[in-house]
């Protein structure tokens, strides 16, 4: 398989503190505080949010508010260790008829970590637990990945860790290292790129987001070890590399795909993303920064060759600490999930929290003149 042709850019090179002495386009609010290690949202039609808390719970932000209690709580053999816990969260494309959502936990089994894609479905202020979809995933302590999306296709996507074997994650056979796709009834898509399998691309450590553009091309977030993070365009059977190469290195017995973009000497731990698709920011990539403690702006775009480039600007810079989820609401709103509580933050007042980027009265004035819609 061929390489994309993509530059092999850090942040270093294309000057990411630029956007600190910018105008910050957004008011931030706090829709929700004091929870407990908040880990992924998701949006429904009428900007209701649910979300996970790596400890077990799955929680509703109902109307602006935060519902009383949690719409369901895992119990044994569910297990809340480390990187592991619960962590991604998709609703049904007809979440709003069938009330389907689907979430990715671990859970311990005979003295062993394992991760499950589960659905569950929604009825009044709970939910009621329905079926695994896919099951035995390797677990660890760390690397667990656990970014759950449903894509332009209706198919479902996940990504999962090496589970702190590296050499799973090119080992097509294993699902760890992975990013994986299936229908949403756990059934393996006929035009998967490897045959009755649910892996769509392999060679990752730990990746921990996802979103498509436009054009319905799929971006993965990656962790590098200490630095060498990445942003991908991912591929159908591409080969990312780890652990064989990381960052901007090649190897020459094996075709790897080369990241859009890259942290260089400097370290990020990207997590989840989503494209802006209103106001100042729309069609760029946010990325929620969890060591780097801010939101990656990113701008993509194609050179005369067709080649894709990207630059990268900074924002929030250690105002809110560690960043685990970004996502788009539907009326040009942006929501993130801070993480400060999970054992590698230094919790702050009324921690964690999820915020509400508004944008401001000048550029809603802007949005009203048509200036950033086609």
């Amino acid at each position: 398989m061929s390489n994309l042709n993509t530059p092999r850019k850090s942040t270093m090179d294309v000057g990411i503190e630029k956007a600190q002495v910018d105008e910050f386009p957004y008011e931030i609010e706090v829709v929700a505080n004091n929870l407990n290690i908040p880990w992924a949202l998701a949006v429904d039609n009428r900007n209701d949010i649910y979300f996970t808390e790596r400890t077990g719970n799955i929680w509703l932000i109902e109307e602006g508010e935060l519902y009383n209690k949690p719409l369901y709580t895992f119990d044994y053999p569910f297990q809340s260790t480390s990187e592991g816990g619960l962590m991604g969260i998709a609703l049904d494309e007809d979440f709003e008829n069938n009330g389907y959502l689907y979430v990715m936990y671990t859970y311990r089994d005979q003295g062993r970590l394992n991760n499950a894609i589960a659905r569950l479905v929604r009825t009044n202020h709970e939910l009621i637990f329905n079926q695994v979809l896919l099951d035995k995933i390797p677990g660890g302590r760390t690397h667990n990945g656990g970014r759950i999306k449903i894509g332009p296709d209706g198919k479902l996507y996940i990504t999962t860790g090496d589970a702190e074997v590296p050499e799973l994650a090119q080992d097509l056979t294993s699902m760890a290292g992975k990013i994986l796709r299936i229908n949403v009834d756990g059934s393996i898509p006929l035009d998967n790129p490897f045959s009755n399998s649910p892996v769509y691309s392999y060679g990752f450590r730990n990746p921990q987001g996802l979103a498509w553009d436009t054009n319905g091309i799929l971006y993965a977030s990656e962790h590098g070890t200490n630095a060498n993070d990445e942003i991908n365009v991912i591929v159908p059977g591409g080969n990312y590399g780890w652990p064989n190469v990381q960052g901007d290195k090649t190897q020459d017995a094996i075709s790897i795909q080369m990241p859009l973009l890259q942290s260089g000497e400097i370290t990020w731990a990207p997590s989840g993303m989503d494209f802006a698709n209103q106001g100042p920011w729309k069609g760029k990539l946010m990325v929620a920064n969890l060591r780097g403690e801010q939101l990656l702006v990113i701008t993509i775009f194609e050179t005369e060759e067709g080649n894709k480039e990207a630059s990268a600007e900074g924002w929030l810079y250690r105002e809110y600490g560690r960043l685990r989820d970004v996502v788009r609401g539907n009326d040009g709103s942006v929501y993130i999930a801070t993480n400060n509580r999970d054992g590698r933050g230094n919790p702050r007042f009324m921690d964690d929290k999820i915020l509400r980027l508004v944008l401001t009265e000048k550029f809603s004035a802007s949005l009203s003149k048509g200036k950033y819609f086609q």
